[in-house]
Parts: structure tokens; sequence; C-alpha cells
């Protein structure tokens, strides 16, 4: 892990586990490329890799045209189309692939492959190996996703929810580790530009309206004093008290009841 993150490979993008961690429950057992888009084309890809910068892009574009496509129906559905458009406000300056390599882990089963979380954006889509691992939360239980290498996975991220005032759900998932098998994955993230406001056009809102910066800002925050995300439930109004929280070591986390619409 040490030679790839002083390697310079991706311009200095490779990550692994989780620096921040104090206790086993919050370390990642994975490494990955955290890739902007607006550096794709201009990535360091020498040897066993020249040939990575040119698959990354026609991964890149193919996805940002479904996250676009797929936001715009999911908009739509909302009622108010005409008035915003999620398309218009995202940017590919933070817009971002992340590579997974989850490697086996005879540790322990209790060692996450990627601790539990919800994605701080808009749509994430992912394409993942025929290995297994990733789980969701539905109805407060964790719901094994099962590989299909016909499908991608498409999740609803904070953003699109608290845009559709939760109408639709950021879904909390994991990837549980593997005892005697690697994991690969590809992710790429539909975020908006950082000063992109944030708010729902149905109302009564159940969020104050905020930038993109700005719960970036208080996630990082959170997550360097405690070591957990909260997400969301910071920016909730008062009198929202209704949604379904849980508080756990000072996280409080949203429990999940679909990736979809509220039935």
């Amino acid at each position: 892990f040490e030679t790839k993150a002083t390697s310079g490979l991706l311009n200095n993008s490779y990550r692994w586990g989780s620096p921040r961690a104090t206790c086993p429950n919050q370390f990642s057992w994975s490494e990955a490329f955290h890739v902007p888009l607006t550096k794709v084309s201009d990535e360091a890809c020498y040897g066993d890799f020249k040939s990575l910068r040119e698959v990354m892009t026609c991964f890149a574009a193919a996805m940002s045209e479904l996250s676009r496509l797929l936001a715009g129906i999911l908009t739509e559905n909302l009622g108010h189309w005409k008035q915003a458009s999620i398309s218009n406000i995202c940017d590919e300056t933070t817009c971002f692939l992340r590579l997974n390599h989850y490697p086996a882990c005879p540790i322990s089963p209790e060692i996450f492959g990627l601790v539990p979380h919800t994605d701080s954006d808009f749509l994430t889509i992912l394409c993942q190996d025929q290995v297994g691992g990733l789980q969701l939360m539905k109805d407060s239980k964790w719901v094994t996703v099962k590989p299909n290498k016909d499908a991608l996975i498409v999740n609803i991220g904070d953003l699109f929810q608290a845009w559709s005032n939760d109408v639709y759900k950021s879904v909390e998932h994991k990837v549980v580790s593997n005892a005697t098998t690697d994991r690969y994955s590809i992710a790429y993230f539909l975020c908006p530009s950082y000063d992109s406001l944030i708010e729902s056009f149905v109302k009564p809102s159940i969020y104050r309206r905020f930038t993109f910066r700005e719960y970036r800002e208080q996630v990082q925050e959170d997550v360097r004093k405690t070591g957990y995300k909260v997400g969301l439930p910071r920016f909730l109004l008062k009198g929202s008290e209704d949604l379904t929280t849980t508080t756990t070591e000072s996280n409080t986390r949203l429990y999940i009841r679909s990736i979809t619409a509220k039935s």
C-alpha cells in the first residue's frame, strides 16, 4: 500500500484504508484511486497503466451521460422539471471516478471492506465484479445486493434526498470483506458545482438551503472530530423530526427504507 501511495500514479489519487479510524468498526479494508473527471485526460498513466487513461475517459463519458439522463427522469417525476434541472448545476470539476479494490481479508469477518455510509452526491453509478459483498440498509436491515454482470447499480445520494424533500432516499450501504477473494468495482459520482444551492421546490421543506461546499465541509468536520459522517440530519429544519433517525456512537444516521420513491 505504501509503495502505491508514494508512486505518483494517477497524479497521487491513491488512497487506502481509513486514516482516521480509531477502532475496527471504523476501518475499511480497501484501496482506491479517487480521480476527478477534470484530471482524467491529464492523468499520469505509464507502463502497464498506459491504456488506463483511455478506458477511464470512455467510461466517465458514458456514466456522465447516463447519470444525467437518470437524474432528469427522476427530477421530472417530482413535478418540477421546468423549475430546476440537476444536470444544469452538475459540474465535471466536482464529479469523479473511484476505482476500488477490496483485498481478501483473512483477519476477521468483522472488518468492513467499506464502512457503512451514504454518498454525498446526487447519484452514484456502480459497476462491480461478480464477487459480491455490497449490502444496503432497507427496513432497518442489511440486504445483500446480488451481483449481476448485465446490470449497473444506481444509488440515490444525500443531495438528491434533500433536493426531493425526502421523496427519494439516500441509501446507506457498506461492503463486507471476503476472507479469500479480492473484489473490484468502479463508481461514478454525479456532483454539483461547489457553490450550487441545494433546496427543494416542494414545500414545506424538510431541510434548510445549503451549498455543496457547505455540505462537504460539514461532513469533513464531523468525520475529523468524531470519526463518523453525520450528513443530512445536520441540515434539518426545526419541526422536521418525523424522519426516522438513530444515534450510534455520536453518529446520526438515516435508516433508509428504500432506494427509490417512498411508497
